[in-house]
């Protein structure tokens, strides 16, 4: 019996992560597990495409911190999922009884939380779904389930599998309010009963694939790939067991399965990705393009140094994890020059990765009465990146799903910008606006400027 995971985010991490997994299982079991692989939106018409034309097989290139380069060819995807704006694609795979698990990426902003953790109805996105549309994971699980309600009503797994801090307890919740939104009081019970979404924890970097990448992988394999991926050679993966309807045997292949992913998860959050983000801030500001480059630079190891080991690791001890272990493992994944990971990548959407990645340790720090200037660092350096957006002085352009461009140009034109930005309760929750964190963090974004000019007057 053939078993289909569906998975609905066609992003090169999908693909370097969890159809990387579950072609191993497929390897050693006589339990198949197939992907059927779609997207929300339209930007994801292209890829699919070409993966069509593929017969949805791809290439990934892996490449250690010393150089060494392994290729594979990942047929796990067996079923592409064409895109329309009614879903159509997605709702009859997903009604389908050999639909066991719904996966998704759809980074952090994608599940349209504010710092309280509760669904922002306010967004134009989720407005536009109250109207009709669907352009949200949400909208589209919505259709989805209640397809497969009138088609089975099975039960089925939904998996986020984003750097979102309890992402299945938060994704649940606000697809919940959601569904309570559209006041659909049968559904919302429905899926209260026959839906689990367990919190997991997900590690690879995975850069936007070079444009040399093809070349590569047609000189190293004979393969001539349109859509090719690339990571490093680093993975991990650490899921809560409770899946209602059947798994693929992950834990055969290296995922771990435990009753509660948090150590895991509160280390990589705070320690892996919050690090990515301020190596990727204040690299952009001395004028570096990659993250191999910024962690080079004595002042911004430094600074991740000092972050994780004087606030992040207090935080989080005790713990289960050798977290100075794992500190030291995540500066040398960064150091890896190969992979070429860009700043504009990592910097994406740092507006959600404030209140989820930094401002825990912030806050924590200030309850414990420990003056937290190794932390306050990494938000000052946002602060002066924005700046610099503001100037239109950045060397790329900023994405990030919920900028308010005309809001965010306004901060920077007020009397006292630093004074809104530390008070701002969206990304600094309860200490925001607090005298003590004001100062410190305008003292910190002076010295911040102070370094930014001295390096660049040095180089």
């Amino acid at each position: 019996m053939i078993n289909v995971w569906m998975h609905i985010g066609a992003g090169s991490f999908h693909r370097a992560h969890q159809a990387w997994y579950i072609q191993r299982v497929n390897q050693i079991s006589q339990e198949q597990w197939h992907i059927a692989l779609g997207g929300v939106r339209q930007d994801v018409v292209p890829l699919l495409n070409a993966l069509t034309k593929q017969r949805n097989g791809f290439v990934l290139e892996t490449v250690t911190p010393q150089g060494e380069r392994q290729y594979e060819k990942i047929t796990s995807i067996k079923k592409i999922l064409p895109w329309d704006d009614k879903m159509s694609s997605l709702i009859e795979q997903g009604k389908k009884s050999e639909t066991k698990v719904i996966a998704f990426t759809v980074t952090e902003g994608g599940y349209y939380l504010d710092t309280n953790h509760e669904l922002d109805s306010s967004s134009a996105d989720i407005k536009a779904e109250l109207e009709g549309r669907i352009c949200t994971i949400y909208g589209a699980l919505r259709v989805i389930l209640k397809e497969r309600i009138k088609e089975n009503g099975r039960p089925v797994t939904l998996l986020s599998c984003d750097n979102l801090r309890h992402n299945g307890d938060r994704f649940r919740h606000g697809f919940l309010q959601f569904l309570e939104l559209h006041k659909d009081h049968d559904l919302i019970e429905w899926v209260k009963k026959n839906t689990t979404s367990p919190n997991d924890m997900v590690d690879r970097i995975v850069p936007r694939p070079p444009a040399d990448l093809p070349k590569r992988i047609l000189e190293k394999t004979g393969e001539n790939d349109c859509a090719p991926v690339m990571g490093e050679a680093f993975i991990q993966w650490v899921i809560e067991d409770h899946f209602i309807n059947g798994r693929p045997a992950l834990e055969k292949v290296g995922v771990e399965m435990v009753s509660s992913v948090q150590p895991w998860e509160e280390a990589k959050i705070r320690i892996l990705n919050a690090s990515h983000s301020c190596v990727a801030w204040a690299g952009t500001l001395i004028g570096l393009s990659f993250i191999h480059e910024g962690i080079q630079v004595k002042e911004i190891k430094k600074m991740v140094w000092d972050y994780v080991t004087q606030d992040v690791i207090p935080c989080l001890t005790p713990s289960p994890l050798n977290l100075e272990n794992y500190r030291d493992v995540v500066i040398d994944r960064f150091s890896n020059p190969y992979i070429k990971d860009t700043n504009q990548r990592v910097s994406a959407d740092s507006l959600s990765k404030i209140p989820g990645f930094i401002s825990p340790t912030l806050i924590e720090c200030y309850k414990d009465h420990k003056e937290p200037n190794a932390t306050i660092v990494l938000p000052a350096l946002f602060f002066v990146f924005m700046e610099e957006w503001h100037k239109g002085n950045l060397p790329y352009q900023y994405q990030d799903g919920i900028l308010d461009e005309k809001t965010m140009h306004a901060l920077f034109e007020k009397k006292d910008p630093v004074a809104e930005f530390a008070g701002d309760k969206t990304l600094f929750g309860e200490i925001a606006g607090k005298p003590d964190f004001i100062e410190r963090m305008r003292s910190t974004i002076d010295s911040l400027k102070t370094w930014v000019e001295q390096y660049n007057n040095k180089t």
